[in-house]
This record gives C-alpha cells, sequence and structure tokens, in this order.
C-alpha cells in the first residue's frame, strides 16, 4: 500500500509538475474543478507550449539546463560549482545516489507526464482557425520527442508511452532502446512533416518544420543512423531557409545574435518572457567593478585543439613546433580561438588579463577566478558589463552544425562526397582559416583515409560548436570519453625555470560503463519496473 501511494503521488506530479505549469494553472476562476474549466482557449494552448519549453529549455537561469554551461561536463571545460550538475560528471565523483542523475531524469519524466495530458485533451481549447491547434499540439509532440532522445541518450532502455499515465504505466518495465528508436524517429519525422515550414513572426522559439528536422538530424547522428541524418541535413539545406553568417564572432555577440540567419533553433527573449539573460554573468572573468562568475572555464584540452591558421593540427605544424603553439595560443591560430576564448595578455573591460599576479582580479587563484586561466567568450557582450542582465539570444542548433552534420554522416557511410567538401570548406573559410592551404579539395587531402577524414571532421566540429554545449553528446557518441576523460584537467601553460609548467585544474576518470548514467535509487524505489543500468 505504501509503494502504491508512492506511485500515486508521482503520477499526480508528473501531470501536474513544473514552475510554468503551475503559472499556468493560476486562472483568474479560483472555483475551476474539471480540465477543462483551465484549458478552453487558444492562448491557454500557446501558454502550455510556451511553460514546456520554459520550464526545461529556455529559462535564463536554469543552471542545470542552459547550453552555454553544458560543456563543463566534458573534456573541453570545468565546472566550478557542483550545484550546477556537471563537475561530478566530468571528472567521475558519482553513483547511483548522486543528485544530478534524479534532478534530469525526474525533469523529463514529469513532464513528459504533463505532455500527455495536454496532448490528449489538445481538442478541448476553443480555436478560430483549426490550423493553430494542429500547429500547437504538433509543436508539444515534438517537444515529447525531445524529452524521449534526451532520455534515451542518458539512459538507453526507459518507460516509454504516448498516453496519460496511470499505475500500469508506472510499473511496466523500460521498453528496449532501440524499439523506443525505432517508433520514435519515423514517428518524429512525421510531426516536422505537420509543422509549418516557416519561422513564425512570434513565438520564433516553438518548433516549425525544419527546425524540428534539425533536432532529428542532430539525433540521428547521435545514435548512428547516418543515412537519416544526411538526408535530413540535405533537406534543411535546399529549404534555403538559413545560411552561415559572415562573420564568425558576431554570432555570439549583439552584433548579430538577433538579426542573423544562421540559428534555427533558439532561446530568444520570447521563448521566457523577455526576463534578463545572465550569460555575461555566468561566464565572464571576475573583474574590479563587475559580477562575473567564471561558472564554466575552457579547458587546455579546448585550446590545444584550435587549428593553425593553414587548418593543421598544432602537433602536425611545419611552422612551429606544439610547444610553441601550447605557449603562445596566439601563434598563427584559426581565427575562431581569438572570437571564442579569452586567454592570459587579453584585455577584458580595460584590464589586462594577468592570472599569475595576485593584485590582478583574475589571478587563477581568486575565488571566481578561472581556475584554467581561460574564459568563454561566447555570449559574454561587454556592454552587459555593467548592467544586472541583458538580453542575449542564444543557439541550440545552427546552420553550421546542419553543414557538419551532413559531411559527418557521409564520412561515416564511407560516401564522402563533393557537397560534404563544400561544406567543411564554408565552415572553414567564414571561421577565417588560409584557404590557400586548408581547402579541402587541395591535393594533400587527397589521399586522406576514412579514419583521417573523421579525425578531421571531429576537430571542425570540436572548434566550430565550442561553448555551445554540444561537447559531451559527443565524446559519448564517439565512444572516447574513456580516453579524453580519464586525464587530469589541465589549464595555461608557462614557461617557469625554462620548463613548460601547466595549470592542473582537477584529476578526472571515467569508466566504461559511464556511457550510460544511473538511476537514482529514488527513481527505482518509484518506479520498481526500473533496471539499474550495468555497473552501478
Amino acid at each position: 500500500m505504501k509503494m502504491k501511494k508512492l506511485i500515486y503521488a508521482t503520477l499526480l506530479a508528473t501531470t501536474l509538475a513544473g514552475t510554468g505549469c503551475e503559472k499556468f494553472l493560476d486562472k483568474s476562476d479560483p472555483t475551476a474543478t474539471k480540465f477543462s474549466e483551465f484549458f478552453n482557449t487558444e492562448e491557454d494552448l500557446r501558454r502550455v507550449v510556451y511553460s514546456s519549453m520554459l520550464d526545461v529549455w529556455t529559462g535564463p537561469t536554469l543552471m542545470q539546463r542552459l547550453p552555454y554551461l553544458e560543456d563543463g561536463k566534458s573534456d573541453d571545460a570545468y565546472s566550478r560549482t557542483e550545484s550546477h550538475h556537471s563537475q561530478r560528471i566530468a571528472n567521475g565523483n558519482f553513483n547511483s545516489n548522486t543528485a544530478a542523475f534524479l534532478y534530469y531524469y525526474e525533469l523529463h519524466m514529469k513532464h513528459l507526464g504533463r505532455l500527455n495530458v495536454f496532448i490528449a485533451n489538445a481538442d478541448i481549447p476553443y480555436v478560430e482557425d483549426e490550423a493553430v491547434r494542429e500547429k500547437y499540439r504538433a509543436i508539444l509532440e515534438g517537444i515529447r520527442c525531445w524529452h524521449y532522445f534526451q532520455l534515451v541518450a542518458r539512459w538507453g532502455s526507459v518507460p516509454f508511452y504516448l498516453e496519460p499515465a496511470d499505475l500500469a504505466s508506472a510499473l511496466q518495465p523500460p521498453k528496449p532502446k532501440e524499439d523506443i528508436l525505432n517508433e520514435l524517429f519515423p514517428l518524429a519525422e512525421e510531426v516536422a512533416n505537420r509543422l509549418p515550414p516557416d519561422e513564425y513572426g512570434s513565438d520564433a522559439y516553438m518548433f516549425n518544420r525544419y527546425s524540428m528536422k534539425a533536432l532529428i538530424m542532430r539525433y540521428a547522428l547521435y545514435f548512428e543512423r547516418y543515412d537519416v541524418a544526411a538526408r535530413l541535413a540535405q533537406e534543411i539545406i535546399d529549404s534555403q531557409k538559413y545560411q552561415l553568417h559572415p562573420v564568425y564572432a558576431d554570432l555570439f555577440s549583439y552584433k548579430a545574435d538577433k538579426t542573423n540567419k544562421e540559428f534555427i533553433l533558439k532561446m530568444d527573449m520570447e521563448s521566457h518572457a523577455n526576463s534578463a539573460t545572465q550569460s555575461f554573468q555566468h561566464l565572464a572573468p571576475q573583474y574590479r567593478t563587475g559580477n562575473g562568475q567564471s561558472f564554466v572555464v575552457p579547458l587546455k584540452a579546448l585550446i590545444d585543439s584550435y587549428w593553425t591558421l593553414q587548418g593543421d593540427a598544432i602537433d602536425q605544424s611545419p611552422l612551429h613546433n606544439k610547444q610553441a603553439y601550447e605557449l603562445n595560443p596566439k601563434l598563427n591560430r584559426d581565427p575562431r580561438l581569438a572570437a571564442s576564448i579569452f586567454i592570459p595578455g587579453d584585455v577584458f573591460v580595460n584590464e589586462p588579463i594577468n592570472i599569475y599576479d595576485p593584485n590582478n582580479p583574475m589571478y587563477y587563484e581568486n575565488a571566481r577566478a578561472s581556475r584554467s586561466g581561460f574564459w568563454y567568450k561566447k555570449f559574454v557582450d561587454v556592454t552587459d558589463a555593467f548592467k544586472t542582465g541583458g538580453n542575449m539570444h542564444f543557439p541550440f542548433i545552427r546552420y553550421a552544425e546542419v553543414l557538419l552534420s551532413y559531411a559527418e554522416a557521409k564520412i561515416m557511410l564511407n560516401q564522402l562526397d563533393a557537397p560534404a567538401k563544400t561544406y567543411i570548406n564554408d565552415i572553414r573559410r567564414r571561421g577565417g582559416l588560409d584557404m590557400t592551404a586548408a581547402d579541402v579539395t587541395l591535393p594533400k587531402y587527397a589521399a586522406y583515409t576514412q579514419q583521417q577524414w573523421i579525425a578531421l571532421i571531429r576537430n571542425e566540429r570540436r572548434i566550430e560548436l565550442a561553448g555551445e554545449g554540444r561537447r559531451y553528446d559527443d565524446i559519448i557518441r564517439w565512444k572516447i570519453a574513456e580516453q579524453v576523460l580519464n586525464q587530469p584537467a589541465m589549464g595555461h601553460s608557462r614557461l617557469v625555470s625554462g620548463q613548460m609548467v601547466t595549470l592542473k585544474v582537477e584529476d578526472r576518470a571515467f569508466r566504461s560503463n559511464n556511457y550510460l548514467w544511473p538511476f537514482h535509487e529514488n527513481s527505482l524505489k518509484v518506479e520498481p519496473g526500473l533496471k539499474q543500468n550495468d555497473g552501478y
């Protein structure tokens, strides 16, 4: 009986959980007792979509979910605050009682419960135009697909149902991962094809046909369905609705965050009711009159991954040796490094960055400083330096990712074609590389093996999307986390008495079973049908 009460309580929370939903239910009629009494207008339907995004993806202070903090789980970055749930995932100091896994699993499952209820009742609200109802219904179904893609990516086999929850649902065993994916991919595409093809004049953050297809493309790549990923990428390209913005750095500042045609799926101001964004506070260095928190900072591994200006790895350059590049990250480098990352010697809000001077506000041992000596520059616009918040737009998916996904899918299929090479070149040219040497159609690339192309496209993706929340998923799907997360997190390097000395941030560990996350012990108690993943 105690277990049944616990399950019933969980089902109720699943249906009505979340701050956005609580606000939605705060209707003017306090006597409402039926679902149809508080879910009966077109605006109610729109608000359900809004809250379903806000509670999970578009909340500007949702520290555990913000895309620009996600790389703290990976080898690219260090997250200094444990409560944001990235630090332990990156350093491997976790088990099935770690709070992060309860937070993320419950977040998805509770909102899936809500979505199933509202989708099942989408015919209740009055709308003047049935096309509006169908648009919102499809957007809700798209959000549901997004939840399931993330659940399967993190836990593998999970409970899967598309109807409102009941006791039997709570007791069912997880559905095998491949069975879910075999149902989810065609379902998601069917949803996408029901959505309008154009971005909406208002509510632009909501799924349209091609932003939904971009999401499906991303997970097709993740789950090694390369033919699907290549096909969807080509559909998005052929739509001609998006393009690379000409200046890479401007995408991540107020120069172009709102005006570019590159952001496909985004977190704009409307997605969180114009509340202030905090990326400057979250990412910026601490300085004399400001409040930069350095919550997530880049690591040496990311800095070293940036190409030379000629498109070579720093340990393969004929111009300088690797140590020269390590000691001077500004030497002959891919311009995307300077566009994406602050390094010692840069000037920040009129303050030279000297991480080794105890009198400098950015001294690496200060409480809110960067332990690595580096900071992200993306989404840190100095016009926010003396404000309490900003109005930045953030991408979930950019057109650059579509081009890279097409190229990667074709490489993995061993079908590298001329368009794939063109898309790689488009990315490199926009990034500022010297295309007399970095053009991948040049003879030096003609003899590349498939493994060499894989290494190239993976590093191109790492550089292009640095600081945007893609790296952890990539090292998991590529099965390289055992390599890159089983070594210490390191920072800036300098010469001391003729020897290169590098800041050490923390030790890290990754075990072979960590490619899937554990179910939290509380989840196993509430859902007795769950089976713990191997090794936990």
